[in-house]
């Protein structure tokens, strides 16, 4: 039976009588704020996608004397476009990441002209509510209203929300989620960047009709709480045209009509966090506390270098009993900041959690390869007069679990059939350039997206078998040994910020952060105890296959097996940014 927790929590002591669920609690405490106050101006600052009609519908029964939608004042919807436009380009998957803020979409006049009739009402309850409200004014009350990346894709998918002022709700998936990847979630952030630390409230909004608010200062008391812990992100799954059957069969998910393809439960740019204040569970996006905490979180020289951003993103990959990935590269760190506006780009990693007898990856070019034959191959398999023969250009290596592939950006690469990968990777995770998909349509019934162009500006055409074999493929170096464990070196690639460790043990092994923050996954054994030497935070139970996270401020921790039966070694392989 499964033991993977689908639904971890991070349990935040000491705020409980500072969080509030339903709207009826949720205006009980509202009420008290406006109690003495002959006029009180509450603004609603949401994040894009946010229901606010369901907000004010859940908030009417208190004294209303005025309602300003304050995205009235936002330049029309063909003014933001033409501004986003630079950023979207005509690609159905790229844009570039764009500098806007969300004084660059509004009109200053009508800002005014909202401004004044709020300070017309002279008694009662104004509310002020959208995605640029606090631009109207920050008002007497300030609550901001939040919600998960994931649950925005959610609603973008089921055609309940388009992107913001666009009314493109039919609109493909795909070009949906590049607006607001490139565009509308940078504005978003910085605008909460800037903002949250000033609000009274915290408006959790995931859920519909079943919202939950706390004080601000409990919300940031709990991201410092979380930063001194282990903790786990909520993970998420999701079908593909790939998609096998090892994450139904050992996370325990629920069958759907597609196979799962995905899972992702190390990745804070789109995951999110459990919050647990007593009875009462609060969910946000984790990028929340990269962004509040990025110095404890990341540690000193982490965030010298990247800024408060999460480098590092663990994913699966499931084709066991499924099909082949995409063909693919990924940009080199000129192409990615050139083209696209990123200052590092996507190296990755294959570790194989399980295989099958069949399992391969693709990884690295024949030697004696002729790049423009390769090209005119791929051009032609693309244009549908031919299949792509990827094994007379590609190498193809035999796979089994616990083999590390290690893949530079510029690597051409997949991983075969039949396989269960552990994705260690960098963040940028998005720009991905599928060279040959295996003559298949996607689950949308549309041809997936090929990028060529950007493909052959970016292979590298000297990484040819033997020097794959000889850097890339299971490069596993034993750094230290004693009593009951093993530690060794399994990569990344010289050319790769990232480092992995695996340990191999039975006994208790200690670790040290280093001031960096480390990302680790149980990669064998059925449960382990992470602990602090001093007792500096509560033992953290993980399960197999389970990411966790390791604050830099943690320092020492020690991964102990729970299992009485030590004969058959646990595992885990840990990564973190080389400084």
């Amino acid at each position: 039976m499964a033991r993977y927790d689908q639904a971890p929590v991070v349990s935040i002591q000491g705020r409980d009588v500072e969080v509030w669920q339903g709207y009826r609690a949720i205006r009980e405490e509202l009420a008290k704020r406006i109690a003495h106050r002959t006029k009180t101006v509450l603004t609603i600052e949401c994040y894009p996608a946010v229901r606010r009609d369901e907000v004010l519908a859940g908030l009417s029964a208190l004294p209303l004397a005025l309602v300003v939608d304050a995205e009235k004042a936002a330049l029309d919807p063909a003014e933001i476009t033409d501004k986003m436009s630079p950023y979207l380009t005509e690609d159905r998957v790229f844009g570039y990441m764009s500098p806007l803020n969300i004084h660059d979409v509004y009109d200053v006049e009508k800002l005014d002209q909202l401004r004044q009739r709020v300070d017309e009402v002279q008694s009662g309850l104004v509310i002020v509510i959208g995605f640029g409200a606090s631009l109207v004014t920050k008002g007497d009350v300030l609550v901001y209203a939040d919600l998960a990346r994931w649950e925005i894709q959610q609603r973008y998918r089921s055609g309940e929300f388009g992107n913001w002022r666009a009314a493109n709700q039919k609109e493909d998936m795909l070009r949906k989620y590049k607006r607001g990847y490139f565009v509308e979630w940078r504005m978003a952030d910085r605008l909460k960047r800037s903002l949250l630390g000033e609000a009274d409230y915290y408006l959790d909004t995931n859920v519909r009709n079943d919202p939950k608010m706390l004080t601000c200062a409990a919300l940031f008391d709990g991201l410092r709480q979380t930063v001194a812990r282990p903790f786990r992100l909520v993970p998420y799954f999701d079908p593909g045209v790939w998609g096998g059957h090892w994450l139904k069969e050992n996370i325990g998910l629920t069958p759907k009509d597609a196979p799962y393809a995905w899972g992702f439960d190390g990745v804070p740019e789109e995951n999110s966090l459990y919050f647990q204040y007593g009875d009462i569970r609060v969910e946000l996006p984790s990028i929340n506390l990269v962004f509040f905490e990025p110095k404890s979180l990341l540690g000193e020289k982490v965030y010298a270098r990247f800024g408060a951003e999460f480098p590092i993103r663990f994913d699966f990959l499931d084709t066991m009993g499924g099909q082949n990935l995409s063909l693919q590269v990924h940009p080199s760190t000129d192409y990615i900041k050139e083209t696209f506006g990123m200052h590092y780009t996507q190296d990755e990693s294959y570790y194989m959690l399980d295989a099958g007898e069949d399992a391969v990856v693709y990884l690295g070019l024949k030697a004696g390869v002729e790049p423009e034959a390769m090209l005119e191959d791929l051009e032609l398999a693309q244009q549908g007069e031919q299949s792509f023969p990827a094994e007379a250009y590609v190498n193809v290596f035999a796979a089994k679990a616990h083999d590390h592939f290690l893949i530079p950006a510029g690597t051409v690469h997949c991983s075969g059939a039949n396989s269960m990968v552990l994705e260690i990777s960098a963040t940028p995770y998005i720009f991905t350039f599928k060279l040959w998909d295996w003559d298949r349509l996607g689950l949308d019934g549309k041809p997936r997206p090929i990028h060529l162009a950007h493909g052959r500006q970016n292979i590298a055409w000297d990484r040819t078998t033997d020097w794959v074999k000889d850097n890339l493929v299971s490069r596993v170096e034993v750094v230290a040994e004693g009593e009951g464990w093993r530690e060794e070196r399994t990569g990344l690639h010289a050319l790769q910020f990232i480092e992995t460790r695996r340990h191999w043990f039975t006994q208790p092994v200690l670790h040290h952060t280093e001031d960096v923050v480390n990302v680790l996954n149980l990669v064998a054994g059925d449960e382990v105890v992470v602990e602090s030497p001093t007792g500096a935070f509560a033992p953290f139970v993980v399960h197999y296959a389970e990411t966790f996270i390791i604050p830099a401020a943690v320092g020492a921790y020690t991964v102990r097996p729970t299992s009485s039966a030590l004969q058959k070694p646990y595992a885990t392989i840990k990564a973190f940014v080389r400084t």
